[in-house]
């Protein structure tokens, strides 16, 4: 680690110290100190937890506190440090000077499958099409950790098949890089004390637990007492506080639960400190696409989550239509890519088309593939912040890229066409279009207004900037 980096986490931890022995007091005294540190980088983000510290009125003022008296010290420290120093602040300068360095896209997160095996076997689950004896050796994913730092990268997210099949591994990976931060998407049913334990001492761990809804709902897709597991899970990992949130997948059939108020304020009373939401992607051969969302559903769930953000004590993403934040698909390597279980890099976790595989080449060598390349140059694909994706609501784009990359399924199991993909999502694409159209224009305006008032204060308060 340079001696700057040391400096600022040695800066940011007795910062945290300090905190700690009078939070209400001192916390905007660590604002000044992360402003300080950060220049310029993440105003807007900054500007927002400021008033999230500052304003009891605000939806997020009793979730700074839940972090505060809820999560280990330790684990907050921990957390803090490999997430703003090393992943955001340091990292990113390294990704931007690659960036421009090979004209190439160079991933802010890694997501990799360190198995395709499942404890489980969820319903129209892909991940069970790739079987059950695919893995990433430890070695192997050392060295995609190692060769992602020396690109900047220190956020690493475990996906599947069921990571926590491989418990140990995932634990001594925590130990050989406690710089880096790591997230998993699991089940949660390998959840149990002793591994409760082991995230507690090595603190750069969290998991992301999947809930496709209300008990009814996650059994009838994951399995009998699957619901009930869950919810002994997040106990658990609430007193050991520990840093734990929710992955959550709206179809056509549970949007209206699983975007709830009732089911957002359970997950607030169980503790969660976040959920990311997904929409349905019709990935596979024996993929559903009735369960498409229909553009008045899809609505709904925009509507109601950017009206909960604005109410509720709980950090939301939602992933297919917060792209305006992120300027389009963050696909490709832009933010992230995926490894498979087998080392093929795919560009989305979603979308499983591949020219290149960890065994035969660098992760550097990768992002300057062909296919990799066609996404650099053709991102954004849409200026429509609400069709962000080459798949979903642009398939032609992805048929193109495809095509003319030459990368091939990798799904080994039952491989699927491009077009064959593509086919399942023209017609969605299409409906969808005219409400994105509408909702995208009514979001500009709305910024325009916003932007107004801003411009408008600092004619009156000068002094403020």
């Amino acid at each position: 680690m340079a001696v700057s980096s040391t400096i600022k986490k040695f800066g940011l931890e007795k910062a945290f110290s300090y905190l700690y022995k009078d939070p209400e007091v001192n916390l905007l005294k660590l604002m000044d100190w992360a402003d300080k540190f950060s220049g310029e980088n993440f105003p807007e983000q900054r500007a927002a937890v400021r008033e999230a510290i500052e304003n009891p009125n605000n939806a997020y003022y009793p979730f700074v506190r839940h972090m505060l008296q809820d999560v280990d010290p330790d684990v907050m420290t921990a957390v803090a440090v490999n997430f703003f120093i090393n992943a955001n602040i340091d990292g990113w300068k390294k990704q931007e000077a690659l960036r421009e360095k090979y004209n190439c896209n160079i991933p802010w997160a890694i997501l990799l499958d360190p198995t395709s095996a499942c404890n489980l076997h969820c319903t129209g689950c892909w991940a069970a099409e790739y079987g059950n004896r695919l893995n990433l050796t430890y070695e192997e994913i050392d060295d995609i950790i190692c060769q992602g730092k020396e690109m900047g990268v220190y956020l690493y997210i475990y996906t599947g098949g069921e990571p926590l099949v491989r418990k140990k591994d995932i634990i001594r990976l925590c130990e050989a890089h406690d710089d880096c931060i790591f997230l998993c998407f699991t089940n949660g049913t390998l959840i149990d004390e002793n591994f409760a334990d082991d995230m507690l001492r090595v603190k750069n761990f969290v998991p992301a637990i999947s809930l496709e809804g209300f008990g009814e709902a996650t059994d009838s897709r994951r399995g009998e007492g699957v619901y009930e597991k869950v919810l002994h899970a997040m106990e658990i990992l609430h007193s050991r506080k520990l840093f734990y949130g929710i992955s959550s997948c709206y179809t056509s059939m549970n949007w209206d639960s699983i975007t709830s108020e009732e089911y957002y304020d359970m997950l607030i009373e169980k503790g969660a400190y976040f959920i990311w939401y997904f929409h349905y992607m019709p990935v596979g051969n024996d993929a559903s696409p009735e369960l498409l969302p229909t553009p008045e559903q899809r609505e709904q769930v925009y509507k109601r989550i950017r009206d909960y953000r604005t109410r509720k004590p709980l950090f939301c993403m939602d992933f297919q239509n917060d792209a305006e934040f992120v300027g389009g698909c963050i696909a490709g390597g832009r933010r992230y890519m995926h490894i498979n279980a087998n080392g093929d890099v795919d560009p989305c976790v979603f979308i499983h088309y591949s020219d290149s595989n960890i065994r035969e080449k660098t992760l550097l060598e990768t992002m300057r593939s062909p296919l990799f390349q066609a996404y650099h140059d053709g991102q954004p694909f849409n200026d429509n912040m609400m069709q962000p994706c080459p798949m979903l609501e642009n398939p032609t784009k992805l048929r193109d890229m495809v095509e003319k990359t030459g990368a091939v399924s990798t799904d080994l199991q039952s491989p699927e066409s491009a077009d064959h993909l593509c086919s399942k999502c023209d017609g969605y694409a299409a409906c969808w279009a005219p409400k994105a159209e509408e909702i995208w224009e009514a979001r500009k305006q709305q910024k325009e207004e916003e932007n107004a008032v801003l411009l408008s204060g600092r004619e009156r308060h000068p002094a403020a900037d």
